[in-house]
């Protein structure tokens, strides 16, 4: 596996010599990866590749699955996140994750937003708890479309505006780095051009890391691509150089249809 050439700046999250075991079975093999705020990182490879249980591995979710165990450093500025002192409840506030399927909490849609600021201790009044709300719904592009009925269920909404309300819930706490998981999948065309979008101008806020099975879509909205088959990371670089002139013989025959 080759390693592009990285930025000046220092990596926001490093993942060092990562496996994943489900039980006995391995899922990730001793992957090491650079994450950094300047771009946006598409991991791609075909279904059942380990993309999803890797980016799982950034924000711990895979601690809810009893038969998990993960092997390895990952640093999150410098501080392994599988540290024993680690605080995993601020640890997802910092890295927030936006699902495949969107996933509005039964609440209305300015409850939707101000849940997480709230438990968070983030505002100290309603009325800074209303800017933050109107902030994140500004930056997830949806302010204009719900200003005028925050009461709604979030429920309510398309699946492109539900999808970006979540976007907007996740950065209502500060994160650090917002992890998506084929956050378009569930979504129409013009729904997913609106969220690609929203990604671009998100872009340099937050570190963003995006996995999805589409190669048109790692294209058109990443700068650094990584390649995952079978548990591996076979191969990571410029989202350009990934797609016209790859390292790797996997990687090639992958892009160019020979298997997926």
């Amino acid at each position: 596996m080759v390693n592009p050439v990285l930025p000046n700046s220092e990596p926001k999250m490093r993942a060092h010599d990562v496996s994943v075991y489900y039980g006995a079975k391995r899922a990730i093999d001793t992957v090491s990866i650079d994450i950094h705020t300047e771009h946006v990182t598409a991991f791609i490879g075909p279904s059942g590749c380990g993309k999803s249980t890797f980016l799982r591995t950034l924000n711990r979710m895979n601690d809810t699955i009893g038969s998990a165990r993960v092997e390895g450093v990952i640093e999150l500025d410098g501080d392994d996140i599988y540290h024993s002192g680690m605080d995993v409840v601020q640890l997802r506030a910092r890295v927030g994750m936006v699902f495949q399927k969107p996933n509005p909490f039964p609440k209305s849609i300015y409850e939707n937003v101000a849940y997480g600021p709230r438990i968070h201790g983030l505002a100290a009044s309603k009325a800074e708890l209303d800017a933050n709300v109107e902030r994140s719904l500004r930056r997830a592009g949806l302010w204009d479309e719900v200003k005028d009925r925050l009461a709604d269920p979030g429920t309510a909404l398309s699946g492109g505006q539900q999808q970006r309300l979540c976007i907007a819930r996740a950065i209502a706490v500060e994160p650090e780095v917002i992890l998506m998981d084929e956050p378009c999948s569930a979504l129409d065309p013009i729904a997913t051009a609106r969220i690609e979008e929203l990604i671009d101008e998100l872009r340099g806020r937050y570190a963003i890391v995006i996995v999805t099975h589409s190669m048109q879509q790692a294209a058109r909205v990443s700068q650094r691509t990584a390649f995952f088959h079978l548990g591996n990371l076979v191969e990571y670089g410029d989202t350009s150089q990934i797609f016209t002139t790859p390292r790797e013989q996997r990687t090639q025959d992958y892009i160019t249809g020979r298997y997926g």
